[in-house]
């Protein structure tokens, strides 16, 4: 499956910087998969290190000799010498090896050209409670999502149809009927089994047909959350608390108080009794917050409200799992309670995987905007619907308040700009982030692999 971060790898590789590279993200959403995609791709040598499985490698860093020393006694592990200028090293489950991390300084400052890439799941929770001194400002770290919209296109064959998608977007010109349907029922099949790539692989070889969708994937992964919930922890409390805080945001995404609520997770709750669990949870990239803004104006970031946000779950698929809800109610557009949290939920994750940072802003009365972006024109209003509605009188009313230049509202219908208002399809969301759709699927969908120079 082809991925965005792979256009980032290689800008990394091709750069005179030598430092070495972390990649960040939650566990499954396919970083060891693209990562060695793009060292068989784009390498011609290369060395790769689950740390994991191997302890000898992790107790090698841990002694106190010299960096060449160990580089040389890795070499005699691996059976020989290694042309540690012309090989690039991946460090996968680096988080079980502190002793590397903190050796990232000197491969940075090294007169040899070494590449070195890092990657593992909670390493960026492992980061923020590093015990040894951080290789501050002598590392390029990335984060990585799992899939959006856009990139579920390209895995099943319809690398066409999003470039068709990026095409109606920036011309703002309404999609063929037929081909708006196709890409709302794709949508919904997204909705479904959301970015993780294996229950993405799932339903596409399953052609999109829910029912045979083997739903137990994205249990298992959800299992598999839980259970990392026990590492890097304090105590076996702090554990409990992550766990009932990731727990209750389903719930919390379905009450009418637009903000997550402490009380909630426990009764009687209180933030300073949860920080360190929103910080584990925010860390490890299973969850997104939104914060809330007291004005829409730029940064956004200078007027965030202390202790007014929103949490999301990092994949729409992950939420619906969650639920327990019957997928068939979302293939058939049926109106159910929930049906608008998830599409929110779909909103948030597909942002962030733009890269656009998360605010809302809830007024003294009832209205609400879902979403506030900086854009070149100023603060620009977000407003999601999972159905036609055209009505937009609160997003009227907003930016003739705060001087907004025009809004945007997200809905199941097609392109078009009426009253001061860009609406844009659902399925299109991914189109306000970069456009790095094209060289990806010529790589994946036209049979030609581009080579970037030789080391």
């Amino acid at each position: 499956m082809e991925r965005k971060i792979y256009s980032d790898l290689l800008a990394w590789k091709e750069s005179d910087s030598r430092l070495p590279l972390i990649l960040m993200g939650a566990r499954q959403i396919g970083k060891t998969y693209t990562i060695t995609e793009f060292l068989k791709g784009e390498a011609k040598k290369y060395l790769a290190f689950n740390l994991f499985d191997r302890p000898d490698i992790c107790a090698l860093f841990a002694e106190p000799i010299r960096p060449e020393e160990k580089l040389r006694r890795l070499a005699l592990l691996e059976g020989g010498a290694i042309d540690f200028a012309r090989t690039v090293i991946f460090f996968d489950e680096v988080q079980h090896s502190e002793d590397i991390i903190a050796a990232l300084k000197f491969f940075a400052e090294a007169d040899v050209p070494y590449k070195i890439i890092c990657a593992g799941s909670l390493l960026g929770v492992k980061l923020n409670r590093f015990s040894k001194p951080f290789p501050v400002g002598k590392v390029e770290m990335l984060r990585m999502y799992p899939m959006d919209f856009e990139e579920y296109l390209w895995a099943a064959g319809c690398a066409a149809l999003a470039e068709e998608i990026r095409a109606c977007f920036a011309k703002n010109r309404a999609m063929s009927a037929p081909l708006h349907e196709k890409c709302l029922n794709l949508y919904r099949a997204y909705l479904c089994c959301g970015g993780m790539p294996e229950a993405a692989a799932n339903i596409i070889k399953n052609d999109h047909d829910v029912l045979r969708f083997n739903g137990k994937i994205l249990t298992d992964i959800r299992l598999a959350y839980l259970a990392d919930m026990t590492k890097y922890v304090q105590s076996k409390a702090e554990s409990a608390k992550i766990e009932a805080v990731y727990n209750s945001i389903p719930a919390q995404l379905g009450n009418r108080s637009s903000k997550f609520q402490y009380g909630e997770v426990r009764r009687g709750a209180r933030s300073r009794d949860y920080a360190s669990a929103l910080d584990w949870l925010v860390s490890s990239g299973m969850v997104y917050l939104c914060d809330a803004v007291s004005a829409p104006r730029m940064p956004l970031r200078g007027y965030v409200r202390d202790g007014f946000f929103k949490m999301f779950l990092n994949d729409p698929g992950m939420l619906c799992n969650a639920l327990g809800i019957r997928l068939p109610e979302i293939m058939l557009d049926r109106d159910f309670y929930y049906k608008g949290v998830i599409t929110e939920n779909y909103a948030a994750s597909q942002l962030a995987a733009a890269g656009v940072p998360l605010f809302y802003w809830k007024g003294d009365n009832a209205q609400e905007i879902d979403f506030l972006i900086d854009t070149p024109q100023g603060v620009i209003p977000v407003e999601v619907k999972s159905g036609k509605n055209k009505a937009s009188a609160g997003l009227g009313s907003f930016c003739r308040t705060f001087g907004c230049s025009y809004s945007l509202k997200v809905r199941k219908g097609n392109f078009g700009f009426v009253n001061n208002v860009r609406n844009i399809p659902l399925y299109a969301l991914f189109c306000l982030g970069p456009d790095r759709g094209a060289e990806a699927a010529r790589r994946s969908f036209k049979g030609h692999t581009l080579k970037s120079k030789s080391p």
